[in-house]
């Protein structure tokens, strides 16, 4: 009889300690370091916006992820991919001459390619950004750089940088996973956009 007891209340022990930690984080198990490990940058990004505010921070993550974690992306055909491809090289040749028209020409190519795969299209930028950074958290920044910087008149060195870093979301897009870095982006990365 003791030695049930000592089950029952061993039981009740660790039911109490579930449910204090389950109350404690917030409701979801891992809590924010799991929000961290999704969001990577991104959270650190959304915290500082938030002045240091943590809770605020994970709830509009949380919300992020409950209206765009279910979105299911569409797939490319081939010819998709292939014009995709050809259209971002052809943006890419065009930096050396017209920088500010490759950085419109790359803004209007990761919307139509993120319409395209299936997030958000006709809402607002923040809006389609949002749903990006709940599938590619890693990515995303670049895009804001280069939509930041075709509008406020930064100097070629930071757009170059938008331009070779908004490659990282362009690639996770068109591959359906993590971003692969291939040579193509050589001549912009060396510097200034020439060989």
């Amino acid at each position: 009889m003791t030695t049930v007891i000592i089950i029952i209340i061993a039981v009740a022990l660790v039911v109490a300690a579930a449910v204090y930690f389950f109350l404690v984080r917030g409701g979801s198990v891992g809590g924010g370091h799991s929000l961290r490990s999704r969001f990577g940058p991104e959270y650190d990004r959304v915290v500082a916006r938030h002045d240091g505010d943590t809770k605020a921070a994970e709830q509009e993550l949380g919300e992020r992820v409950k209206l765009h974690g279910d979105l299911e992306r569409r797939p490319l055909t081939e010819a998709a991919r292939a014009d995709y491809t050809a259209r971002w090289a052809r943006t890419q040749e065009q930096f050396v001459e017209s920088p500010q028209q490759a950085l419109d020409e790359a803004d209007a190519l990761l919307a139509d390619l993120s319409r395209d795969r299936g997030f958000p299209a006709g809402e607002s930028f923040e809006d389609r950004t949002a749903a990006l950074s709940v599938h590619h958290a890693r990515h995303v920044e670049g895009y804001r750089r280069v939509h930041t910087a075709r509008n406020d008149g930064t100097g070629t060195e930071e757009m170059r940088e938008a331009f070779v870093e908004a490659r990282g979301l362009f690639d996770a897009l068109l591959e359906d996973g993590p971003a692969t870095r291939d040579h193509s982006n050589r001549q912009l990365t060396k510097g200034r956009g020439t060989s």
